[in-house]
């Protein structure tokens, strides 16, 4: 099973959007031709992430279910396919939901029949998350071509070039995990401080 999480494409037209060249590439003497090829990169890092996300949600709909649902089963499938099944509390995290929503969404899921809770670890409090027998050649049928056609473009470029991708997709997952829990750890930036126009 494939994995991904979605991206937002709503950069504004001026280039200060998400990863606009503005805020990639503005402030570090970068010049204009690497600032372009920075977006080009990044643009094509968005669209990727709105094509999985319509993947997604074409995935939910085939099963009739909500797409944050359809987005936790995939997470909970392709854990499996890593052999390193989730916790509820691990998919929470993938999921960015709460404990308590967490807990909603997994009983729809199990009551579709979709999911099974199983107790693997000797700590017999810890609950693991597993497909059911039934939804798996299901969601094989439906990303099959997916794989088959991300393998066959992949198998194009060299053991050597696929190996520097992975290095560069880790470091900018690396960047935005660590934005996330530091500058965004809130929800956004703390905002600059005001000028009061009466000091000097």
């Amino acid at each position: 099973m494939p994995n991904g999480h979605g991206a937002d494409r709503n950069a504004t037209a001026d280039g200060v959007g998400p990863v606009g060249g503005n805020a990639v590439a503005g402030g570090d003497g970068a010049t204009g031709h690497d600032a372009s090829r920075v977006d080009r990169v990044m643009d094509g890092l968005r669209a990727f992430g709105a094509n999985y996300t319509e993947f997604t949600r074409r995935f939910a709909a085939w099963l009739g279910l909500h797409s944050t649902d359809a987005a936790a089963l995939v997470e909970i499938l392709y854990a499996e396919d890593q052999g390193t099944p989730l916790s509820p509390a691990r998919l929470s995290e993938r999921v960015s939901l709460s404990s308590g929503a967490t807990a909603i969404l997994l009983k729809r899921l199990e009551q579709a029949g979709h999911i099974v809770r199983t107790r693997e670890s000797t700590d017999r409090r810890v609950v693991t998350l597993r497909s059911s027998p039934d939804i798996r050649p299901r969601a094989m049928a439906f990303f099959g071509p997916y794989s088959e056609r991300m393998a066959a473009a992949m198998a194009a470029y060299s053991p050597q070039e696929i190996e520097r991708f992975e290095r560069f997709l880790g470091g900018l997952r690396s960047t935005m995990d660590s934005l996330l829990a530091d500058e965004y750890r809130d929800g956004g930036p703390a905002p600059a401080p005001r000028h009061d126009p009466r000091t000097p």
